[in-house]
This record gives structure tokens, C-alpha cells and sequence, in this order.
């Protein structure tokens, strides 16, 4: 036993490095399993929050993906990143250990010190339409800046130009649940201004699929009425119900990552331009499969629920975070095929010179 024992602690000594190095990611993931585990409803907010990795919208699924983004940057770029700590200086490591501990000790006190209630009575107070949805966008915000200063006391300046790239994502997502707070129904305009191009597209693809459809407007925004052999349903259309969430997400997250790319600025665009063509796409699908889910089952169905609030939302966002993973793998085949084209030309005989005199 006391050989397994050694055993067990030499290879856990052998392995400390790499544990250390992950302590960014883990100082995330611990409070999330925690969530996620204890399946807590917040006393203050009422049982809807028990349900939070179960909704996209307005929910933790997000945050899901923030800790793979985290942990993509570790993949992708595991050797580049050195810990910077300084164990000599014991106020150094305070503040990292401290640092290390914030998100915790962030969400125990949403869930038992009252930190959410605070958040949602001071939005109530000064007239924030949709005030219970405050304390999570406020919590995206704080992941994203605790994300930067975990980064920054580990790994460095230098660390935070690749971790910036989740950071940037949760606070996204954090800042477009408090515009859609603070404006709700489609009055934040700026973010409403494609949503009638994206309905109108939307109403195109209905028609080829054999539905009648009514275009109209309420109270600001589109509205599509449309029929089918099931049933008929009608839905006004939002800026978040039409996804332009993901397009502002797919924007920052993608040029974030193609900056860090050796790439010419032609295949940049090229790459921007075909990712944000499909993220549209599927936001215009989004739209039309709402419809035909709310003609079969009707508008306020639970499956139209389900749909609109995960996987509507879902869809465009693990696009979003797959589409880096799919240009390194193009640009791994295309420097592979390159390759294999040159070292095919060097392999191809070279025609013998002629030996012929000329009369001349």
C-alpha cells in the first residue's frame, strides 16, 4: 500500500507542472460543475434559474463554450505559453491564488450572500425593463474580466493576446443580454436595422417550401404570418429571435483569430466573408424553423419554446466556435497539397536536351 502510495504521489509530482498551467482554465470550470451539479435554483431570481444550462438565451450554456475557447487556446497553443510567476515575490502569488479562487467565491455569493438580488434591485431601480436578467449578464462580465487578469498574472502581457479571444466572447454575450435588458422587444435600433432583410429572406425560403406567407409590422418590428397544412402561427420578429447576436460574436471572435493568423489579407476577407455568409444562413434557417415548428405544434408550444431559446441559439454558435478549428484544418490541407504538387513537379523527369547541331 505504501508503494502504491509513493507511487501515486511521484507520478501526480511529475505531472505538477502541467496542473499548474491549467489552473486558468480550472478556476472556471470549478464553479460551473458546481452550478451545474448542485443545480441550485437562486433564491431570489425563482426556479427559472435552476434551469440555466438548459437555455442559450439568457442563460449559462454560453459560458459552456468560454471554457472550450479557454481550452482550445491551450491546444493550439500549448507551447507558446509560459507562466510568468515570480515565486519569489509571496504578494505575487497571493494575488494569483486570489485571483484563482474569484470566480468561485463570485458565484457562492450570487447564490448565498445575495449578490444577484443586489444586481436585480438596483436594475429595478433605475428602470431596467427586464431587471431579473441582470445579475447573469453581469456575471458574463465579470468572467471576462477575471478571465483577462488570471491571464495576465499567470501568463503575462504576452498571454493576453491569445486569451483575449474567449475573454472578448464572454463579454459579448454579457453586453448583448444587458442591451436586450435595457431595450427590449427590438428597440436597441442599431442591432434592428437586418432584421428585415434577414425576414424577408426568411419569408423567401417559406414560400419555396410550399407555406403562405403574410408580411407585416408590429409595433416596430416585422412580422411574419404563416400558413401551412398543420396550422397557421405568427410571430413578431426581434433582433435576438433573429440571431444578429451571433453575427456580432461570430465578427469580434473571427478577426480576433484570423489577426493572430499568418495569413495574406485576401485569404482573411475570404475567410471572414464565407464564415459570415453561413452565420447569416443559419440565421435566416433559425427564423424559418421557428415557423414550421409553430405551425405544427403552435406558437406557444413548448417545443417552440425549446427551439427558440437552445437550439435556435445553438446552432450558429458552435459554428462560431468550430470555425476557427476549420481554417487551421483548411490551411493544414492546403500547405499539405501544396507540398505534395511540389514535390510531385520535382519528381517529374526532365526531358534530355537535344544533341542535334544546328545547321547554322
Amino acid at each position: 500500500m505504501n508503494a502504491l502510495t509513493s507511487q501515486l504521489f511521484m507520478k501526480i509530482r511529475s505531472h505538477s507542472a502541467f496542473f499548474i498551467k491549467m489552473l486558468p482554465l480550472f478556476a472556471f470550470v470549478v464553479p460551473l460543475v458546481l452550478l451545474y451539479l448542485l443545480n441550485l435554483p437562486d433564491p431570489y431570481l425563482g426556479p427559472s434559474s435552476q434551469f440555466s444550462f438548459q437555455v442559450m438565451w439568457k442563460g449559462r450554456t454560453f459560458e459552456l463554450f468560454f471554457v472550450w475557447l479557454i481550452a482550445l487556446e491551450f491546444i493550439l497553443s500549448w507551447e507558446n505559453i509560459h507562466i510568468k510567476i515570480n515565486k519569489q515575490n509571496k504578494a505575487g502569488l497571493v494575488a494569483v491564488v486570489v485571483a484563482l479562487l474569484l470566480p468561485t467565491v463570485y458565484v457562492i455569493s450570487e447564490y448565498y450572500f445575495g449578490l444577484n438580488w443586489t444586481i436585480a434591485n438596483a436594475s429595478k431601480q433605475i428602470g431596467i425593463n427586464f431587471f431579473l436578467s441582470m445579475p447573469i449578464a453581469m456575471e458574463y462580465l465579470v468572467f471576462s474580466v477575471l478571465c483577462l487578469l488570471i491571464t495576465f498574472l499567470f501568463f503575462g502581457k504576452k498571454g493576453l493576446a491569445g486569451f483575449a479571444l474567449p475573454a472578448l466572447f464572454v463579454c459579448l454575450v454579457g453586453v448583448i443580454y444587458a442591451i436586450d435588458n435595457i431595450f427590449p422587444y427590438g428597440q436597441f435600433t442599431p442591432f434592428q436595422l437586418l432584421v428585415p432583410t434577414t425576414a424577408t429572406l426568411a419569408a423567401f425560403v417559406l414560400g419555396l417550401m410550399g407555406y403562405a406567407v403574410l408580411p407585416g409590422t408590429e409595433n416596430g418590428m416585422p412580422t411574419l404570418q404563416v400558413t401551412g397544412s398543420l396550422g397557421t402561427a405568427k410571430f413578431a420578429i426581434a433582433w435576438p429571435c433573429a440571431g444578429i447576436e451571433s453575427l456580432l460574436i461570430f465578427t469580434a471572435v473571427t478577426l480576433l483569430f484570423l489577426q493572430r493568423m499568418p495569413l495574406s489579407w485576401k485569404a482573411k476577407v475570404g475567410y471572414f466573408a464565407f464564415g459570415a455568409g453561413v452565420t447569416y444562413f443559419i440565421n435566416v434557417l433559425r427564423i424559418v424553423t421557428i415557423f414550421t415548428i409553430g405551425t405544427q405544434y403552435g406558437i406557444d408550444s413548448p417545443q417552440v419554446q425549446v427551439f427558440h431559446y437552445y437550439y435556435g441559439p445553438i446552432y450558429a454558435i458552435i459554428w462560431i466556435v468550430s470555425y476557427p478549428l476549420i481554417i487551421l484544418v483548411s490551411q493544414g490541407l492546403w500547405r499539405k497539397m501544396k507540398t505534395k504538387k511540389i514535390n510531385s513537379i520535382g519528381k517529374k523527369p526532365m526531358k534530355p536536351q537535344s544533341t542535334q547541331l544546328n545547321p547554322a
